[in-house]
């Protein structure tokens, strides 16, 4: 997939200059997001939020969210351009650094681009990266798509798709969104949870098994049953789990296949 997008480079010191029309474009997702999940999006989310602090009126630079990162669980996040290769990936997330791309979507493209760009990555993932039990699952899942072929990769992508993309948790006050996918976009925040969707009670086999399409809203989530789930799971035998879905095979796609670009 190609981008438009250019990641853009930091000074000397490690500071990078957005223009302004990027600092407000940063400023209307944040205050629309955050008024969206409310009610909706799970305390550990909630808990991260409010200690990265991050300002409204302008794009955070990484090294302040790096500073609450450290602090908290040991993470940190690296810079990378928009689009990064899986063997990356797996190797930034194996040594607690997560990719961030250093752009901003246009705001022709507010609500919804493929790529992933700063706003997805820090609004989306940054504050459950302040929680252990998130960080150890990601560490984990980093560690183990390091040492994966590449088949096996496609059904580890698929349960990170389910989990930490587009994952729903029960808690005592009803079903949350814990997924970044989910919890930086507004339609999604609040279509996840209605009826339109199927929940299904999370199974990683089962989510490895669940083929996905990018670009439209999803048609199934899995639900946690609580976020400690993903901390156990870091310490069962997931390459198991790969090996048994990959023998068992994929579900039937919920969707229409993507159309053919003309």
């Amino acid at each position: 997939m190609s981008t438009m997008y250019v990641a853009r480079e930091p000074d000397a010191t490690g500071f990078i200059d957005y223009p302004q029309a990027d600092h407000a474009v940063w400023n209307t997702l944040i205050t629309r997001q955050l008024k969206v999940i409310e009610g909706r999006a799970c305390r550990e989310y909630l808990d991260g939020i409010e200690k990265l602090n991050l300002p409204h009126d302008r794009i955070p630079q990484l090294s302040e969210i790096n500073r609450v990162l450290e602090a908290t669980t040991g993470w940190q996040v690296a810079r990378v351009p928009a689009l990064i290769p899986f063997q990356t990936f797996f190797e930034l997330l194996a040594s607690k650094r997560f990719p961030v791309a250093t752009f901003i979507r246009s705001e022709e493209e507010l609500d919804y681009l493929q790529e992933p760009d700063i706003f997805h990555e820090i609004f989306g993932h940054c504050p459950l990266l302040t929680n252990p039990w998130f960080a150890e699952f990601t560490h984990a899942y980093g560690k183990l798509g390091l040492a994966a072929s590449k088949e096996q990769r496609v059904y580890l992508a698929r349960l990170y798709w389910m989990t930490i993309e587009f994952g729903l948790m029960e808690t005592p006050q009803g079903r949350k969104i814990y997924g970044g996918g989910i919890l930086s976009s507004p339609k999604e925040t609040v279509y996840s949870l209605s009826t339109a969707p199927t929940h299904q009670a999370f199974d990683p086999i089962e989510a490895m098994r669940t083929p996905y399409r990018i670009d439209i809203l999803q048609p199934l989530y899995f639900v946690l049953p609580d976020l400690k789930r993903l901390f156990d799971l870091a310490h069962e035998d997931i390459m198991n789990m790969v090996q048994t879905a990959t023998r068992l095979g994929l579900h039937a796609p919920r969707f229409a296949p993507k159309p053919e670009a003309a």
